[in-house]
């Protein structure tokens, strides 16, 4: 493979789901005229959704797409992004950016280079990239608990990468857990510094708040639907780092990109959704990492992670017809 360039001939795709009336981040992001904005709907979702250029996908006209994953992905969950993205590549998105509705876009909104000489972390095994962009005790949501107090010794160079994946910080309510929430709860102004991106073998968790995909690792987007929201998108960060190093891509974080006005959320629930999280992050990245087959493709890595994932009991059986699914519509979509 050749290096990863920003393929411009196209639109990228801001792809957003909610079930609220159209917030002041989707407003902004319906300005963006240098991207296609897409809002993925649900049952909650006010009759008659609409806001500017961005197109809506109701659920009527979401049940009419010719997606095998459409019949098995339910009702009011984030994983109706699954959908989107789905959308935005049959559109010829060169990459994909997936947002909330209550994360404000700000002056740096920027997408960096996916390729170039990065301030590079390694040497370690898992890292709290918060602790590079502020001095607050602060972990991102779905860090390993007994590692938050670990004083991890990470090598800093700069090198060559290609970044498939770019996660955007987010100012005031960041992506923290409901432990930080019930114990501290303070708002993070995160620090202006360039990208960081981390080596092989070297991994944190990223959300889905603000965070961009390339094209070449599409396979990467999905996002599991028979687990919480809470966990869901960290589950998929942690499946999807070990893949990425396999095919020589990496993770990369940036300053913010976007300050989060956060939808009121019950504290005491958003725990219970992430217990899974709390109790084996570690054991999913490794299940993943132990997963990996040499020569064969994306797909049917992130294939092979997930029937390793619910044979050691830690998603739902079910979760892999999803996978089968989503991995067929990938497949007819880049022939």
């Amino acid at each position: 493979m050749g290096p990863v360039t920003n393929t411009m001939n196209l639109k990228p795709t801001i792809v957003i789901t909610s079930i609220n009336p159209p917030t002041e981040a989707v407003r902004l992001f319906s300005n963006m005229k240098e991207y296609d904005v897409v809002m993925i709907g649900d049952k909650k979702t006010p009759l008659g959704w609409e806001c500017g250029s961005i197109e809506y996908l109701s659920p009527e006209s979401q049940v009419k797409l010719p997606y095998t994953l459409i019949k098995h992905i339910p009702w009011n969950v984030p994983a109706r992004a699954n959908i989107g993205y789905l959308h935005a590549i049959a559109k010829g998105a060169p990459y994909i950016v997936q947002c909330d509705d209550d994360n404000i876009p700000n002056e740096y909104w920027d997408i960096p280079s996916f390729s170039g000489t990065f301030t590079t972390l390694s040497e370690a095994l898992f890292v709290n990239i918060y602790t590079y962009f502020t001095k607050e005790f602060v972990w991102p949501r779905g860090f390993p608990l007994n590692r938050i107090l670990e004083k991890s010794v990470v090598t800093t160079s700069q090198k060559y990468a290609r970044v498939g994946i770019w996660q955007h910080l987010a100012d005031k309510d960041t992506d923290v857990d409901a432990l930080y929430r019930l114990t501290r709860d303070a708002h993070i102004f995160f620090d202006r510094k360039d990208p960081h991106v981390l080596a092989s073998n070297t991994v944190c968790p990223f959300n889905c708040q603000s965070t961009t995909f390339h094209k070449d690792v599409y396979p990467l987007l999905y996002l599991p639907s028979t687990i919480s929201p809470r966990s869901s998108d960290i589950v998929r960060g942690l499946v999807a780092q070990p893949i990425l190093w396999e095919y020589g891509y990496s993770l990369g974080f940036t300053s913010p990109t976007v300050r989060q006005e956060r939808n009121p959320h019950n504290y005491l629930r958003d725990f219970d959704e992430e217990i899974l999280i709390y109790r084996h992050s570690e054991d999913i990245f490794n299940v993943a990492k132990e997963s990996i087959v040499k020569g064969v493709s994306m797909s049917d890595n992130l294939l092979g992670v997930y029937k390793n994932l619910v044979a050691k009991s830690l998603i739902p059986k079910d979760e892999l017809i999803a996978v089968e699914a989503w991995i067929t519509d990938i497949e007819m979509l880049q022939k």
